[in-house]
């Protein structure tokens, strides 16, 4: 007998052009989720019936959770949790609250979100760990300690704590290492103040540079070309920047919040405090001079990086669709492949990228 695929639809309110962490996590479920289910994105539930919903952010998806539990009283509906659910709606929007209550199973994005919800809510929650390709960096001979900084211009990511810790390493009075820091910022401007701010820090700060938003695929490759990434978001549901640094790599400079903490684990070497830009600038100057805490922190998350493999995610996304789907649909189990040995993570060669600093001055 031939099994019939099972329909998902998977709500997110960012689409592609958002360019943002929640269109990551979407697109990348679809494709773990395409080879068992007919699985479709949408920025809202449109009342075409599916046999699963899974909905990602409670506050700006709520409207989709209660049409859909209106519509379909025992159909399963999950709901993936973002930073902004854990950390701030779900205390003061009721909207937030009431698709907590509608869902069937709860998603967070790393293990401290649990410690969040209620124990109604954590009694059907589960933790999910997103993945990312490898990407392999080369290492060079680096003339510049560069550190990178993904993530759009606004609030919640707390851009100003990266542009007061530039202005403070540049009123230093540097050694030879320190004077080496170049700072790299990506992310569009979605707070027109902070895009003012990251150009006057430019004009102050001559290794600071803010690039504007690039394509996905493009602030991958600054990220593992760089020595660290810095991460400084007030919160988080679980930063995919995070999971694609560790990957490339790269160790990361983060904000002590619990979607970092989740991620690194809670003995990390790397963190700072929130909106602390001293402390942000001393950890920066402290990783360009110390090659012993870099490397440590490298080693920490080396072994961090495991959990962050797309079959652990795809596997756990599957999981979770069957556990839907247990009193409803039988997925077809996978094929299993035929034994290869161990896999050997692809290599890819990374073309030079073009410096966003003006030449130093001759001496």
């Amino acid at each position: 007998m031939k099994h019939r695929r099972p329909t998902v639809c998977i709500v997110s309110p960012a689409l592609a052009a958002a360019n943002n962490g929640n269109w990551q996590t979407a697109a990348r479920w679809q494709r773990f989720l395409t080879p068992v289910a007919q699985a479709a994105i949408a920025p809202a539930w449109d009342g075409v019936p599916v046999d699963a919903l899974i909905a990602l952010h409670a506050r700006r998806s709520a409207d989709s959770i209660a049409r859909f539990r209106d519509a379909h009283a025992d159909a399963p509906v999950a709901l993936v949790l973002t930073g902004t659910d854990l950390y701030r709606d779900l205390d003061s929007d009721a909207s937030a609250r009431h698709s907590l209550e509608c869902a069937s199973h709860i998603v967070v994005l790393q293990d401290e979100g649990l410690e969040r919800l209620p124990p109604a809510a954590r009694a059907k929650a589960r933790s999910i760990v997103q993945s990312a390709s490898r990407l392999i960096r080369h290492d060079a001979a680096h003339e510049h300690i560069s550190f990178v900084a993904v993530g759009h211009l606004r609030d919640e990511k707390d851009p100003l704590t990266l542009m007061r810790a530039a202005r403070l390493l540049a009123a230093r009075q540097p050694d030879a290492a320190t004077a080496a820091i170049r700072i790299v910022h990506i992310g569009g401007a979605l707070d027109a103040a902070l895009g003012a701010e990251a150009e006057r820090t430019m004009q102050a700060c001559p290794h600071y540079r803010w690039l504007g938003n690039l394509p996905h695929a493009a602030a991958r490759r600054w990220i593992a070309r760089s020595q660290a990434l810095v991460h400084m978001s007030r919160m988080e549901g679980g930063a995919n920047v995070v999971i694609e640094a560790v990957r490339s790599g790269v160790p990361v400079l983060a904000s002590r919040i619990d979607g970092n903490v989740g991620l690194l684990g809670r003995d990390y070497a790397g963190y700072f405090d929130v909106g602390d830009a001293q402390a942000l600038a001393a950890l920066m100057q402290r990783f360009a001079t110390d090659p012993a805490f870099a490397a440590h922190l490298r080693g920490q998350c080396a072994l961090r990086e495991p959990r962050f493999a797309p079959a652990a995610e795809r596997a756990a996304v599957r999981a979770l669709l069957a556990d839907m789907l247990a009193d409803v649909e039988t997925i077809p189990p996978a094929k299993p492949r035929a034994a290869r040995g161990t896999p050997r993570a692809p290599t890819i060669t990374l073309t030079p990228m073009p410096t966003p600093f003006p030449p130093e001055p001759a001496p």
